[in-house]
């Protein structure tokens, strides 16, 4: 590119700011021999904006490799009931070649392994059930829909979306309290980085209106709200296999990748999501039909951004969503300090990076239709059969093979490498 001064300017490891700095990323580029991303999607903007740079100049560094999880413990160790019932029709190969779960698809329409699957998922959430009262002594009703966003607490990951959905459904059950309605348990739980005051207030939301929703009788066991305390892989063991809805509801263009998504997957929970992060590959492996996206994909987001994002538009047009926030304005979930929320009100109102109104309305829409494939529960135990046959793909033995043929130059084997105080050796 000679002669090309404003791309040398933009790819300069050291930045022409005031300051002098080392730009870490384009260090990194330069450095390696590889570059990838750990998603489709986000591989893709790596070369269409983020290094489009580096990537006109040595496209061949520029790879992907999803990443994936281990079926090990994210089946076999944490979910022994549906491990088994899987054995049971496929034999046990599918645990070191997770491809084998393909053969699943032949007992879609099989009565006996609909039921099987369906009692192994009621088992899991009457166990979590009882975990939940033994540790907070809170009673769910195990008939519920298990609805369940465990991951880190953060803005882009949408916590307050959920939110919204939850308060909007409190007041539908209020406004019409005769009208059938599929019963619910929300489940939300993760960790706030220490300095991350938005983050802190989500979690402090969640547990407010908890408090109100939990406490109302007119609402009983058709709504209930739980933050889950201390998330971390030993809890995630036994929620995930309880869970019935995923939620993966991250602004598009947002989420690297996701492993939460393919974990929940994989144990029988259907997604509810964006085109974001893996899942859009889990949308390709099992049929975008069989998850239940919604709402922006990333040229939509990039077209918003480009118009401007106004939050007040959709604050004024939909008046579901404005009472939502009205009730976070007026102190409803937090009585004795009316103005707690006064910092999430404001930054959805007019700092909102992540457009969280934007996608609420087709958000609550989509939610709909859970509930009304719930109802049909053996419709929805096929759904969720089709989901775990096309789980193959996300397990992190073919991310690590594809590591090893196509970064490190190695051919993976399955020879086991004794320990250095092994006495065989």
């Amino acid at each position: 590119f000679p002669g090309d001064l404003e791309r040398l300017r933009r790819m300069s490891l050291v930045e022409e700011g005031a300051v002098k700095r080392i730009n870490m990323a384009h260090l990194c580029i330069v450095g390696a021999h590889a570059v990838n991303g750990v998603a489709e999607i986000h591989s893709q903007i790596l070369k269409d904006s983020v290094f489009k740079d580096f990537y006109e100049l040595e496209p061949h560094k520029f790879q992907n490799k999803t990443n994936g999880i281990t079926p090990r413990r994210w089946l076999v160790m944490c979910n022994p009931g549906l491990a088994e019932v899987i054995a049971q029709r496929i034999g046990e190969d599918f645990v070191s070649d997770l491809d084998q779960l393909q053969r699943l698809r032949d007992f879609v329409d099989d009565e006996s392994f609909i039921r099987d699957v369906a009692n192994v998922k009621q088992e899991n959430k009457v166990k979590f059930a009882a975990y939940l009262e033994k540790m907070s002594g809170v009673r769910v009703n195990p008939a519920s829909l298990f609805d369940v966003q465990v991951k880190r607490i953060h803005e882009y990951k949408r916590q307050l979306l959920n939110c919204l959905h939850i308060i909007t459904l409190y007041n539908r059950i209020k406004k019409d309290p005769g009208k059938p309605f599929v019963p619910r348990t929300i489940m939300i739980g993760g960790k706030a980085a220490p300095g991350y005051h938005m983050a802190k207030m989500i979690i402090r939301l969640v547990t407010a209106i908890g408090d109100v929703v939990n406490n109302d009788p007119a609402v009983g066991d058709r709504l209930r709200v739980l933050f889950l305390e201390n998330y971390r892989v030993s809890l995630a063991e036994k929620v995930i296999p309880a869970a019935d809805l995923s939620e993966q509801i991250s602004t598009a263009g947002t989420e690297a990748s996701g492993t939460g998504n393919m974990k929940f997957m994989l144990n029988g929970a259907l997604t509810i999501g964006t085109m974001d992060g893996a899942n859009v590959e889990m949308a390709e492996e099992a049929g975008e039909q069989n998850l239940f996206i919604f709402g922006m994909r990333v040229p939509d987001v990039e077209a918003l951004d480009r118009k401007g994002y106004r939050a007040q538009e959709f604050y004024d047009r939909l008046p579901e969503l404005r009472q939502a926030v009205d009730q976070l304005s007026s102190g409803f979930f937090s009585p004795r300090q009316p103005d707690l929320f006064r910092d999430i009100v404001n930054m959805l109102m007019n700092h909102d990076r992540f457009k969280v109104f934007a996608d609420y309305e087709a958000y609550v829409k989509c939610q709909e239709k859970v509930s009304a494939l719930y109802k049909n529960q053996r419709e929805w135990t096929r759904t969720v059969i089709r989901n775990v046959a096309a789980a193959g793909k996300f397990s992190s033995d073919r991310t690590i093979a594809q590591y090893a043929r196509e970064i490190w130059g190695c051919e993976p084997s399955r020879q086991r490498i004794p320990a250095p105080d092994d006495p065989r050796e």
